[in-house]
């Protein structure tokens, strides 16, 4: 009976003893050690998670807004340069338009002079009326090529329709053979500058009887 006792002592401490059970243990205590505090490891990582989430969600929203704002940058860019451009071929094309405007009084001049010299006299009989009628002549023709070389047209509209943004309607009368809503006279013709009108023409418009 006392040797089975001991044999059993001696077995129980082989038992504790084993090495495999020593290196089971701390995995055992590692295993009790999670489950013990498991709820609140999950629960940190759930606040890590959400607060990398909103993280998140922050800097989408921010590259959202930085990219509307570089696309309106963009377009605005864009709008100044295209009106920079247009600007500048204005400058380009209507820059001369006070100086034109100085010159139409000139070749005002130069027609009135040239209609009141009675074409009678203009003979070879009077030579010094001749030259100075031929040479206004000349001078108003020469003068025309340069406006026409720089864009301004003259505007003669007689027999037209009354055109509002080019003509200045002076007076309205019946005018026999001439259809309502018609140039029925011209009193001073008028210039346009490219597309643009310089001086409106002067007219007397036809209306019905």
């Amino acid at each position: 009976m006392a040797s089975w006792c001991v044999r059993a002592v001696r077995q129980s401490y082989s038992l504790v003893a084993s090495p495999a059970l020593i290196r089971a243990s701390p995995r055992l205590l590692c295993t009790a050690t999670q489950q013990k505090n498991g709820p609140a490891s999950e629960g940190a990582e759930r606040l890590e998670q959400s607060a990398a989430e909103t993280q998140k969600t922050q800097l989408e929203d921010q590259l959202k807004d930085m990219t509307e704002k570089y696309k309106r940058a963009l377009a605005d860019t864009e709008n100044l340069r295209t009106r920079t451009h247009k600007m500048i071929e204005d400058a380009k094309l209507y820059g001369i338009q006070g100086f034109c405007k100085d010159l139409l009084e000139v070749a005002d001049i130069l027609e009135k002079a040239t209609d009141s010299v009675p074409k009678e006299e203009v003979t070879t009989q009077n030579p010094h009326l001749k030259n100075l009628y031929d040479g206004l002549v000349m001078t108003e023709v020469q003068i025309q090529k340069v406006f026409t070389k720089h864009g301004l047209v003259k505007l003669n509209p007689e027999g037209q329709k009354f055109d509002p943004y080019e003509h200045e309607a002076l007076f309205h009368a019946p005018v026999e053979g001439k259809e309502p809503g018609t140039v029925a006279m011209v009193t001073k013709v008028g210039y346009k500058l490219h597309s643009r009108t310089l001086r409106p023409a002067l007219v007397g418009v036809a209306k019905a009887p």
